[in-house]
């Protein structure tokens, strides 16, 4: 890693040119992922007035490369130079959604899965690589800060996002919708082309398979103690997200009494505070542990999701909306911070590889049965169990906690 100065202000953040860079490119992978989501959302529904079938299969496109190129993608991300894999992921990406436009106009409209499913592999191999690059050039003491930033873009667009996308399909429609997710993914690769060269890698010795280093992988996280009880924690979360998060609209409907569309409320409340807590975590990264940070976030969100499922009062819930949004970013800041300082660079990849699907995989598991479940319990139970797990999540990290201080009184 390079060396950097002591300084941990946000000015030395913006001064170290990757980070800058980094997060540019995110702005603009943003918007096209977004306008993505929204107008092929809409355009299939309204392809297909508004079948549930077609609906979900946007999200089996979304997330089931997560499940079968996670690790894959990481492993290649630690074997490739990462700035160069990102700029060909974000070019090819593009071009795939230059090619779904020419399939548009000349042929189906079920062609527009295939965007989804292209940029979503290829993300698998973009975002371990960014990982990577935090690792390899950004100092110790800037990275929690800079995993802030990373944070707050993603929660400006959870709010940001959804207009966009809404606002480009209706009133310019899919074919402009997917000119600028082009354009987006085009300038994001553009702007990756500033970064710093990447370095020659060392040689050493005879390669190894894919599949021998994706087993290395494997046994790293199993014998790196921070990691594996990253990893647990990492599960339990996905188990108390995926049971809440289907469920949010029953809030609205069963505990308040209001209409449907109401959910917007909800969503706002959340997305709002999640950008308030982005810059919170930036502003106190200097004084508390990236560990701190993720038993804070899961504490609080056990006692939100406690309120949420007894709360009968609008306020009270959007409050508390809040509060959850607010924590979310200590969570996720928390956790990539405690896995870049974890990990040596020649694993990063593969470390996310292997953690990102423990939580995907927990989170769908429950989602998938939380209907089922709704119907032999209220609520106020499901909503409290969630709480029980983000508590099993913080005894889990309870002994690595232990170790810090222990090694700090050591000093």
């Amino acid at each position: 890693m390079r060396n950097g100065t002591t300084s941990v202000s946000p000015g030395a953040l913006f001064r170290n040119k990757v980070v800058g860079t980094i997060l540019l490119s995110v702005l603009f992978l943003q918007i096209g992922i977004w306008v993505r989501n929204y107008a092929i959302l809409l355009h299939v529904m309204e392809k297909t007035n508004g079948d549930a079938v077609a609906v979900s299969l946007i999200s089996v496109a979304e997330f089931a490369p997560i499940f079968l190129f996670s690790i894959i993608g990481g492993t290649f991300a630690d074997r490739w130079r990462p700035k160069r894999t990102m700029v060909w992921c974000d070019f090819l990406s593009a071009i795939s959604i230059f090619m779904v436009l020419l399939t548009l106009v000349f042929g189906s409209w079920k062609a527009i899965f295939f965007a989804t499913i292209v940029s979503s592999i290829l993300s698998q191999f973009s975002q371990p690589s960014g990982m990577k690059l935090f690792k390899l050039h950004v100092p110790q003491q800037l990275i929690q800060m800079g995993m802030s930033m990373y944070q707050t873009i993603f929660a400006v667009f959870m709010i940001l996002g959804p207009i966009i996308g809404t606002i480009i399909y209706q009133h310019y429609g899919i074919n402009v919708a997917i000119i600028i997710m082009g354009i987006a993914f085009l300038l994001s690769a553009g702007v990756l082309l500033f970064l710093l060269e990447d370095p020659v890698p060392e040689q050493k010795g005879e390669k190894t398979s894919i599949w021998k280093e994706m087993k290395d992988g494997l046994n790293y996280v199993i014998g790196n103690r921070s990691l594996s009880l990253l990893g647990g924690c990492f599960a339990v979360a996905g188990f108390a997200i995926g049971i809440t998060q289907p469920l949010t609209i029953f809030l609205v409907t069963e505990q308040l009494g209001l209409p449907k569309e109401q959910l917007q409320l909800l969503m706002a409340a959340f997305g709002v505070g999640m950008i308030v807590g982005g810059g919170f975590v930036m502003g106190i990264s200097r004084k508390v542990s990236p560990l701190m940070l993720l038993m804070m976030g899961m504490a609080a969100s056990g006692i939100g999701y406690v309120v949420l499922g007894n709360s009968t009062n609008l306020w009270l819930t959007l409050a508390t909306q809040f509060l959850v949004g607010l924590f979310m970013p200590f969570i996720h800041i928390g956790t990539n911070t405690l896995i870049l300082q974890s990990t040596s660079a020649d694993f990063v990849g593969r470390v996310n590889g292997i953690l990102t699907p423990l939580f995907m995989g927990a989170m769908v598991i429950t989602m998938s049965i939380a209907g089922w479940i709704k119907e032999l319990f209220s609520l106020a139970i499901l909503f409290e169990i969630a709480a029980v797990l983000f508590v099993i999540g913080i005894v889990i990290m309870v002994p690595l906690l232990k170790q810090k201080v222990h090694e700090e009184e050591k000093i």
